[in-house]
């Protein structure tokens, strides 16, 4: 067989979809507090494990330091990343405040958990150089 039709892992087909979808989020704690250590860090990426693939989705990378946490969710294409980003956001603040009530409130974060806003970019795949250059380049019928 071709090299054209080998199974690739990290793409993934629905009934009428073939697809390749990443997305790098970054969350912050409100007002930047230094909130996380090694044990909640830990803990908020089995939530959000858990999150994604409630949503059939797979947290393929997470990491964080004190203040932020940076996550590479491979997600369908039904998902809109805004309501993913939503529940893991709310999802992960619920069991956290209720699982390190004395931490989060030693430091002082008030009513909110995480910030208000968030960071998403798509990632993988060809430079968007090479992709427009690719589309400009069809052999378009005169």
């Amino acid at each position: 067989m071709s090299p054209r039709w080998e199974q690739n892992p990290d793409i993934r087909r629905g009934n009428h979809v073939v697809y390749h979808l990443h997305a790098h989020l970054v969350f912050v704690t409100r007002y930047r507090c230094e909130v996380f250590n090694d044990e909640m860090l830990t803990r908020c990426e089995t939530i959000m494990r858990d999150v994604c693939e409630s949503f059939g989705a797979e947290l393929a990378e997470f990491n964080g330091e004190g203040d932020h946490n940076h996550l590479l969710v491979h997600y369908p294409p039904k998902v809109a990343l805004s309501k993913l980003v939503n529940s893991l956001k709310g999802v992960s603040s619920r069991y956290l405040r209720a699982e390190y009530t004395g931490r989060i409130n030693r430091i002082g974060m008030g009513s909110g958990f995480w910030a208000p806003s968030y960071f998403a970019g798509s990632c993988g795949g060809a430079p968007l150089s090479i992709v427009k250059d690719y589309i400009e380049n069809q052999k378009r019928p005169t």
